[in-house]
């Protein structure tokens, strides 16, 4: 028989316009909490809020959608970062002794962050402090230098120790250096004057027109901080022994002794330093006084702590994690008296955490947006494309009932200006923790937005319930603790993380389950309930001899009837025994049907009649360790090396040989069989498949389910069907026979294996989904009873699209012939690691769009096939492949658009879509008293050359 080969014709010039107008990468936003923040600072004029990384990052924010990103030339962490007051530009300090100038600018009619110039300082920085036309530093050898802004400029008016030397007087010298400098503030009502204090104590008010020495404040305690009193007529200054001190400044007594008061307000004993100090005066009476550190050091060293002070109010707000800073949002107008702060806003390493300081009892502010991602560690992702009105609404009703002032808005950073170029529907992204909970974020914006929490740990008897009631009958009232913040790094039990989530957008379910082999069913309710929860056990190994678990126990129910607020609450709990991690769930909520699977196997469960359907064992019979769970779970040496050794055999004598398939038991496999003949004349694009062992460890873990309603059969009568695929290849597809809604009480649900698929290369199978009789993806449960989607085309044959690690074959049903394939896997190692099928629409013509197969790989690279042709399209460089955890956490969407864990508490959002974007384009209006700014300097000066140039 004779064989043509084409060659593949160049590019068509239509086609490629066509993908231009449907594909486009675009990194577009960061969702989250900076990752190890390292400092902070806050316009007062233009209400926006900077905060610098150990990365060399500095972020700003406004209101919600308000962000921009600037990031340092080197990976040195930000010390410090000041605003220049209301003229958009920042100034950043480095640890490796640079200082940058930031401008916010605008191009295309967006608000930029640019660095514009940058200065190594002469000697290692401290404290530093602004005016609009001059920058004081200070350093560790006790020097202050001057710098002209916005040109940084270096002045010659530097001040060092020995001209301050020669103003003390001689007891107090000691032949002892003053020290570092500790901080450096500017007099409010006097640009001319600064404060100068150095870590041995002695404060200093410089004068620095006339160069002389005003005042000076002979303290004897290491100093920590200073801060002004609004009127300038005193100041604050905190100590390393855990106290502060107030002092008066007055022109008749230029050297003062004795501060006015000094109060360490958790002696008598050994106290922490004080690390910064807030004094902030109020028309109401007592001056407001904010600080933080200063707990006693043995009994409460190990506290994040920062105090609130106000006459005989007194409140310990207690974080778990450490105070980067803290800055007081209050009236800035000189012509004001009073400050009158209105809320304090704390910056922690692990979050961020407003109190309203207007209202009684000073309680916290749900924040905006910045919440932290990460409150407890994220264990999966969902993302929920189109969600209806009707679930929005209530979903966020139940947020606002569990968090009654989350509209509330006193300490929001706001801006004039703001545009959101976003989709227009409204987007909701789950993120499952390890303590058992699932929270909703709404995610149609730049800003990840809080909706609603739902917990899962109230449903179990865990250790962490007794504990906690210890803890808070054994607190003392002194000093007044209050916890404060959502971070909580820790778990009251690991097996209450949730690993799988499935959500019927239409019908308010939500199943989700977890690392004990616990699968929970839940409803949304608009009401408070009190019921029992009904409880099923699914053997997955039915009682299979000769295995021993090994792992954790089972979680226990509570017993008796349990309260649950508004919102999604639980209905039936699924025991998957043995007890491992959930590894797989779907819903439909139109069958009332679950399916899971761990790593002993896969289950069917009908949750309206609270029965079991079908539980399979999908264990090799040499995959023991399987069964002993997680914590026996390793290999020996001497086996590791000898399936190393016998895979490297394989690849090498497989090469081109052609696969012989024996088992006639499956059309799956002749069709596999034909298609290897064409592995010779594979496609550049195309590699060969390295075959793996039958024996490889964990073959039976469930890595995908699907349900569907199609051919399986025969061609001519359609139905609902469960498709399950295993690490080991394995597909197993079963008929299911589903009573009608009128009937569901009455009968049962059944289910018949009518397909098992072995694919040849043994690949984990990644994901299943049947495609109509046009190639399009089913539609979701309700979608067509409902009218909000085209009914699928059931006339034409329908086809199952079966990806696996290394690679895509498309089979049609029901026969279960090949139809076509791509090989994806790469011999230096290639995996397919995340998949979706997503509808691109063109960015054209709104009525023109297509579905695509989206595939993340190991080497963090993303492909996007056409369906079911599987013809490449474009490819991405999206991830770094050192990047495991990202690569692992990634999401897409079924609009082109995905997320990815770059940091523990940070998403990065990109889009594969030339058309659904949500990225900030927001405008910040400036008006700057300089009109030529350093970069415009630069840009002058650079043009005059060119020119100077030219002309000669």
């Amino acid at each position: 028989m004779m064989k043509f080969r084409f060659r593949r014709q160049g590019n068509d010039p239509h086609r490629e316009k066509i993908k231009q107008d449907l594909f486009a990468f675009n990194k577009t936003v960061e969702h989250g909490f900076p990752n190890q923040p390292s400092a902070l600072a806050y316009d007062p004029k233009l209400q926006l809020m900077a905060i610098g990384t150990k990365s060399g990052a500095i972020k700003i924010y406004g209101a919600p959608g308000v962000e921009m990103t600037g990031l340092h030339k080197d990976t040195a962490a930000v010390t410090q970062i000041h605003f220049l007051y209301g003229q958009g530009r920042i100034l950043s300090l480095l640890d490796d002794n640079t200082i940058h100038l930031w401008e916010i600018v605008q191009r295309e009619n967006r608000s930029h962050l640019v660095e514009v110039h940058s200065f190594n300082l002469p000697g290692r920085p401290g404290i530093e402090s602004t005016s609009c036309d001059l920058l004081a530093l200070g350093t560790e050898g006790g020097g202050v230098h001057f710098l002209e802004l916005p040109t940084l400029t270096l002045l010659n008016k530097s001040l060092f120790q020995d001209e301050i030397m020669q103003s003390i007087p001689e007891e107090y010298k000691c032949g002892k250096s003053l020290g570092p400098v500790e901080s450096l503030q500017q007099h409010p009502q006097d640009s001319d004057k600064i404060l100068i204090g150095y870590s041995r104590g002695l404060v200093v008010l410089w004068d620095l027109n006339s160069r002389h020495v005003d005042n000076l404040f002979l303290g004897k305690q290491q100093l920590e901080s200073l801060v002004w009193e609004r009127s300038g007529n005193s100041f604050v200054s905190s100590h390393s022994d855990g106290g502060y001190m107030l002092w008066a400044v007055s022109s008749s007594n230029p050297c003062t002794h004795d501060p006015i008061s000094s109060t360490i307000p958790y002696g008598p004993f050994p106290c922490k330093a004080v690390n910064k100090i807030l004094w902030r005066t109020t028309e109401s009476g007592s001056p407001l006084v904010l600080f933080s550190g200063g707990m006693p050091r043995a009994s409460y060293g190990d506290r994040h702590c920062l105090t609130i002070l106000q006459d005989s109010s007194h409140v310990t707000l207690d974080f778990t994690s450490r105070v980067i800073d803290f800055f007081t949002i209050h009236c800035t107008d000189k012509d004001k008296e009073f400050d009158d702060p209105s809320a304090l806003v704390v910056l922690l390493e692990e979050e961020l955490v407003v109190i309203d300081l207007q209202m009684a009892g000073w309680p916290t502010v749900p924040a905006p947006y910045l919440a932290p991602l990460h409150s407890s560690a994220i264990t999966c992702s969902c993302h929920i494309s189109n969600v209806p009105p009707r679930l929005w609404e209530r979903v966020i009703s139940a947020g606002q009932q569990q968090c009654p002032l989350q509209n509330y808005e006193v300490a929001e950073l706001k801006d004039p200006t703001q545009k959101l170029k976003t989709s227009a529907f409204s987007p909701q992204v789950l993120c499952c923790h390890e303590d058992g909970t699932v929270r909703f974020w709404d995610a149609s914006g730049v800003s990840l937005k809080p909706l609603y929490k739902l917990s899962t740990a109230n449903i179990f008897q865990t250790d962490g319930d007794h504990n906690d009631s210890l803890t808070q009958a054994g607190e003392e009232e002194w000093p007044p603790f209050r916890k404060v913040g959502c971070f909580d790094p820790y778990s009251d039990d690991p097996r209450l993380a949730i690993q799988k989530i499935s959500v019927c957008k239409y019908s308010g379910k939500l199943v989700v389950a977890g690392t004990a082999g616990q699968v929970i069913v839940l409803v949304l309710s608009d009401e408070k309930s009190d019921h029992m929860i009904d409880v099923a056990t699914v053997d997955l190994l039915q009682d299979r001899e000769g295995f021993t678990w090994k792992g954790h126990d089972r979680l226990p129910p509570k017993s008796g009837s349990v309260v649950f607020a508004p919102g999604f609450q639980p209905v039936v709990l699924v025991q998957c025994m043995p007890p491992a991690a959930v590894t797989a769930v779907t819903l439909h909520a139109e069958w009332n049907l679950i399916a899971f699977g761990t790593s002993h196997g896969f289950g069917l469960f009908d949750y309206h009649r609270r029965s079991p359907v079908l539980a399979r064992c999908t264990l090799h019979p040499n995959d023991s360790l399987a069964m002993e769970g997680p914590l026996s779970r390793v290999k020996s040496l001497k086996k590791s090396l000898r399936q190393s050794f016998r895979r490297i055999r394989k690849s090498r004598v497989s090469g081109k040989k052609r696969v012989v398939v024996n088992s006639p038991t499956s059309k799956v496999q002749e069709a596999n069989a034909q298609l290897a003949e064409h592995d010779a004349e594979v496609t550049p694009v195309q590699r060969r498949i390295e075959p793996r062992s039958a024996d490889d460890s964990l073959s039976g873990v469930v890595r995908c389910l699907c349900f569907a309603d199609t051919f399986l059969r025969d061609g001519t009568h359609h139905g609902p069907t469960m498709w399950a695929g295993t690490n080991s290849g394995s597909v197993y597809a079963y008929a299911l026979d589903v009573p009608s809604q009128e009937k569901f009480s009455e009968q049962s649900v059944e289910a018949l294996l009518g397909k098992e698929i072995q694919l040849m290369h043994r690949a984990p199978v990644v994901s299943i989904a049947v495609l109509d009789g046009r190639g399009n993806p089913l539609p979701e449960p309700y979608e067509v009873s409902r009218d909000l989607a085209k009914a699928p085309d059931m006339q034409g044959s329908h086809s199952v699209l079966i990806v696996s690690e290394e690679q895509f074959k498309v089979f049609m049903l029901p026969k279960v012939s090949a139809k076509t394939k791509f090989k994806l896997t790469a011999h230096e190692g290639c995996r397919v690691r995340k998949v979706a099928l997503s509808n691109f629409t063109s960015v054209s013509s709104e009525e023109y769009s297509e579905n695509a197969l989206v595939c993340l790989t190991n080497l963090g690279d993303i492909h996007v096939f056409s369906v079911p042709a599987l013809r490449p399209q474009v490819r991405y460089d999206c991830i770094r492949k050192e990047d495991i955890s990202g690569i692992a956490s990634c999401v897409f969407t079924k609009t082109g658009q995905g997320f990815y864990l770059i940091s523990p508490s940070e998403y990065e959002r990109f889009s594969l879509s030339a058309r659904v974007i949500t990225e900030p384009l927001c405008r910040v209006d400036v008006e700057r008293p300089h009109d030529l700014s350093a970069h415009r300097i630069y840009t002058k000066i650079n043009r005059l050359l060119k020119k100077i140039k030219w002309e000669n």
